[in-house]
């Protein structure tokens, strides 16, 4: 039940809650990073996350003059150089009865099955191994390298992937590795210091400098809809090969992981804010996967445009009275939101009494909710209030929305 295709196009782009899917169709993906394979759950990894306490960033300037060298040398050495490799299977090519007829046996080498090789960056968050990268570095990979400053080398299994996140988790074989000091992204305002360490153009140990320029970007504002972040925006350069590492705070603690460029951009780069990551991290080491709690609703901010149109429009079959708030565009049939009884049109106010205002903060306030946890969800259809209790499942990986 819902708008028409034709409407929903019209009236807004979607955000889509739970959205899943790969980096095809969107211009974040690194070339220089391929995509790698999920393997066999893990114990939890051997450390415990500790944020560290939030404080006025305003009162936490660094008295050393130094603290971009102090936070790299106190970090650096938890920092690894992945390489992974894939092979990329020509066989339709090889095959193909017309391409046999104009090439000739030599000629058709060219389609055989291609090896492709890539390189991005991690850092170590247990003693015993455990690492966190972006999932589109090591996604589909048959091989995985992973080195550390001391210039060892050793092999990597990806544990478990999360493309709904871009998280993925590594286990090397090794023991007495130094490690990071995980910090907080709850406190960053606009203009305090970000530090970027990986392995840039294949440059190893580099690192960048500059302030967080934004917080809380949307994954539909970054250009990546199908993805359920809220983006730490930098202007320290983060370039090819730097995705999977660290962004620092000025006392060298990790508050986030670095993951995308935007191609066409001059100087900005985003990071995943650290407890996404951490959380994300933590269920793959333990389990292979990560779930996320889904609804299965489409929504939209409203603006007074977007309300006069639709109240214009009478194939919608709506009147709506407000020119602010979410609202919602398509309920999936058979989903937790249709067993509840929700309705497009509906405008949401409050998830578990929380106020929200747009939806990139609805999609913030379910991905605090575990599957199948009760969730409290406020909403306005007409003049009334209403206010229903929802228990969200899965997010079923398979419809793509």
């Amino acid at each position: 039940m819902g708008l028409s295709s034709k409407q929903i196009v019209l009236y807004a782009t979607l955000l889509t809650m739970g959205a899943g899917g790969g980096w095809a169709g969107h211009h974040f993906v690194q070339q220089s990073e391929p995509s790698a394979s999920s393997g066999t759950p893990l114990a939890p990894a051997s450390v415990a996350y500790e944020p560290s306490p939030v404080v006025d960033p305003r009162e936490n300037e660094s008295a050393n003059p130094n603290f971009i060298a102090a936070a790299a040398e106190k970090v650096g050495v938890a920092v690894v150089r992945i390489d992974a490799e894939r092979k990329v299977s020509n066989s339709l090519a090889l095959e193909n009865p017309i391409l046999r007829r104009f090439f000739g046996e030599d000629e058709m080498q060219q389609f055989e099955d291609r090896i492709e090789q890539g390189t991005g960056s991690g850092f170590i968050v247990s003693t015993d191994g455990h690492v966190i990268t972006n999932a589109h570095v090591v996604e589909g990979a048959d091989t995985v390298k992973v080195t550390l400053k001391d210039g060892r080398s050793l092999d990597g299994k990806v544990v478990g992937t999360d493309p709904v996140t871009d998280v993925a988790a590594i286990k090397i074989d090794a023991t007495g590795l130094p490690t990071v000091t995980l910090g907080s992204s709850r406190n960053l305002v606009p203009g305090q210091w970000a530090i970027a360490i990986g392995n840039p153009l294949g440059l190893d140990n580099t690192v960048t400098a500059g302030i967080i320029s934004a917080i809380d970007r949307s994954s539909s504002q970054v250009g990546i809809p199908d993805r359920r972040v809220q983006f730490i925006q930098t202007d320290a350069a983060i370039n090819p090969g730097n995705s999977g590492g660290p962004l620092l705070n000025d006392q060298g603690e990790v508050i986030g992981i670095n993951t995308a460029i935007r191609a066409n951009a001059q100087g900005l780069g985003f990071a995943i804010p650290i407890e996404t990551g951490w959380k994300i991290a933590q269920q793959l080491f333990e389990n292979g996967q990560a779930e996320h709690p889904y609804l299965g609703i489409q929504m939209v901010d409203l603006t007074p445009s977007l309300r006069q149109r639709i109240n214009d429009d009478p194939q919608t079959g709506l009147k709506i009275n407000t020119d602010t708030g979410v609202m919602i565009i398509q309920v999936m049939s058979d989903a937790p939101a249709a067993a509840a009884g929700l309705k497009p049109g509906d405008i949401i106010l409050k998830i578990n009494n929380v106020p929200v205002a747009t939806a990139a903060a609805v999609q913030q306030q379910i991905e605090l909710v575990s599957v199948g946890e009760p969730l409290s969800l406020e909403f306005r259809r007409e003049d009334e209030v209403k206010t229903v209790e929802i228990r969200p499942i899965a997010f079923p990986a398979e419809t793509g929305n």
